[in-house]
């Protein structure tokens, strides 16, 4: 027997093969496993997964016929916090090759096992990956009660006396210090866990700690040192694709998110990244074939985006596909039903509701269904990607002139809201089709937040505190823009010693901000879920599934 507590164990056994199937379970059964379910597919088994606990996986890498893998379902499930700690995964395999078994390594696998294998080296594998449970269990027990300072604490002390399983106390020492705004420490440990090994997360790391420390051209250069090593480390073009975006580098950020999904084929996310980037990008085949094939992967999970519904739906009524469009209004609707009270799904029926009069011809009917959803622009729930849908829905309807008035309106407010950046106000005018008039409207409205916020910053400076913090409070407030109100309570902070009304100022743009700016969530498409490329994904209270549609 394994452990005392090995017959309380639930197992869930992914394999194709029926006969390989069955011999494992009856291993796992006379090893003393409890209870064994089954299944023959990756996407079965994600939804398993999210269903249900599991405290022992066993899952077949290679699956014949199909793009996805082991490798890909376990990557996904760390990334995006959908697998306890507790939780055993033993990957099995055909062969072994020296890539697999670092990528293994480097996804933090329990273990691996190559075919054929018998059941005494299963129960030893299972053993020693369920004793390194129990060994690291005060630190994983803090993670999930969400306490990470207890965990770092015990964690580091784990490392600093080179205990067993210490390299994985100092990666999660370094993850912990990412995660409490301590980079510089996290560099630090990043940089004496490459160094005897030289591996590919250690370097992603420090790249994501130079990210948190403003240094985006020394992230740059370790990434590109790891894609030059070891081209087909997803993450590392992962990563540089979050990057590039930021600078407002589309193409090379579309470049980056292509190759990261075509590595990893059955990552659902990174499928979905990619398309929504190429359709902002103008790249309608190319988002066509990752879109569908992200729909291919599994609607039913709590990874999947329906946006993704949403840009097939746009990528269809261009191409004139009316079933097409009526087909993604409908798993819309399915897909609401699963969460009613969801404001963001409304909206997204809505606009699928707007396309399928569009491409039916019924102009007028349309025009006033968008009119309807236009007003709800101004609600402090109306995030980033809302603004997107409308404009992407203005520029493909036919206008008149009372029409046109309606949509240089709407494109002023959404520009005046939204345009905090220059990757946002890129992604503006990507979702308008850069249509002229549009183009025009959103450039301006970029001018004016730069124009106040300069303003305010030269009141600043010279000694006038209070008059700049009302300027950006008071626009801030009237337009919602998340970059006067962040400066408002900046500036506010930094003169609390000479301002009386600081504090009050300050709590005023905390105020609003959290109330009508904290949903703006997404750039191009590209979901801000706290996941890190490359990082040693942790789970704990604070933490909740990516998938789930609350808002």
């Amino acid at each position: 027997m394994i452990d005392r507590d090995i017959h309380l164990a639930r197992a869930l056994l992914v394999e194709s093969n029926a006969m390989m199937r069955s011999v494992a379970a009856d291993q796992l059964r006379s090893a003393g496993v409890g209870h064994v379910a089954q299944t023959s597919r990756v996407k079965e088994a994600r939804l398993l997964i999210e269903r249900e606990p599991f405290d022992i996986i066993i899952c077949n890498r290679e699956f014949e016929g199909s793009e996805e893998s082991g490798q890909d379902l376990l990557d996904e499930l760390r990334r995006e916090n959908q697998l306890p700690h507790s939780t055993v995964f033993l990957m099995v395999t055909s062969q072994a090759s020296f890539h697999q078994v670092v990528e293994a390594a480097e996804a933090a696998l329990d273990g691996i096992l190559v075919r054929p294998y018998t059941a005494a080296l299963l129960s030893q594998r299972l053993a020693e990956a369920r004793h390194r449970k129990r060994e690291l269990g005060d630190i994983l027990k803090a993670l999930d009660r969400g306490e990470p300072e207890v965990a770092l604490a015990r964690a580091l002390k784990r490392y600093q006396e080179r205990l067993p399983y210490a390299t994985y106390c100092g990666r999660l020492v370094a993850e912990l210090f990412l995660r409490l705004d301590r980079p510089k420490d996290a560099k630090l440990v990043f940089e004496k866990l490459a160094q005897p090994s030289n591996a590919s997360w250690a370097r992603l790391g420090q790249a994501r700690a130079c990210l948190a420390l403003g240094d985006a051209a020394a992230a740059k250069q370790l990434i590109v040192a790891v894609q030059t090593a070891e081209p087909d480390t997803a993450d590392a073009h992962d990563l540089m694709g979050r990057i590039l975006v930021e600078q407002c580098d589309f193409d090379g950020a579309l470049q980056s998110y292509r190759a990261a999904a075509a590595i990893t084929p059955g990552c659902l996310l990174r499928n979905q990244h990619a398309g929504a980037l190429a359709f902002y990008q103008g790249q309608q085949v190319e988002a066509l074939k990752l879109l569908e094939r992200s729909l291919g992967l599994g609607v039913q999970s709590k990874l999947f985006d329906a946006l993704t519904l949403l840009l097939i739906a746009v990528l269809r009524h261009d191409a004139g596909d009316r079933p097409g469009v009526a087909s993604m209004r409908d798993q819309l609707i399915r897909y609401r039903e699963r969460f009613p009270q969801s404001r963001r799904l409304a909206r997204l029926v809505h606009a699928a509701e707007v396309l399928v009069l569009a491409v039916n011809a019924q102009s007028h009917r349309a025009l006033d269904s968008l009119m309807q959803l236009s007003e709800q622009a101004g609600d402090d729930d109306f995030d980033l990607e809302a603004a997107n849908t409308l404009l992407l829905l203005w520029a493909r309807l036919p206008l008149d002139t009372s029409g046109q008035a309606a949509y240089a309106s709407v494109t002023t407010s959404l520009g005046m809201r939204f345009c905090t950046s220059k990757a946002i106000t890129e992604v503006l005018l990507a979702s308008a089709r850069r249509e002229e008039s549009a183009t025009a409207l959103i450039r301006q409205c970029q001018a004016q937040v730069a124009a106040l916020s300069e303003q305010a910053m030269d009141l600043s400076l010279k000694g006038e505190v209070e008059r700049a913090v009302e300027l950006l409070l008071d626009n801030g407030e009237r337009c919602r823009n998340a970059k006067w109100l962040e400066m408002a309570g900046l500036i506010a902070r930094r003169n609390r010693d000479r301002w009386p009304g600081a504090e009050a100022a300050a709590e005023r743009a905390a105020q609003v901000l959290a109330r009508s700016c904290a949903a703006t969530n997404h750039i191009a498409g590209i979901q801000r879920s706290g996941r890190s490329p490359g990082g040693l994904q942790l789970r704990g209270k604070e933490t909740g599934p990516v998938g789930v549609e609350t808002a």
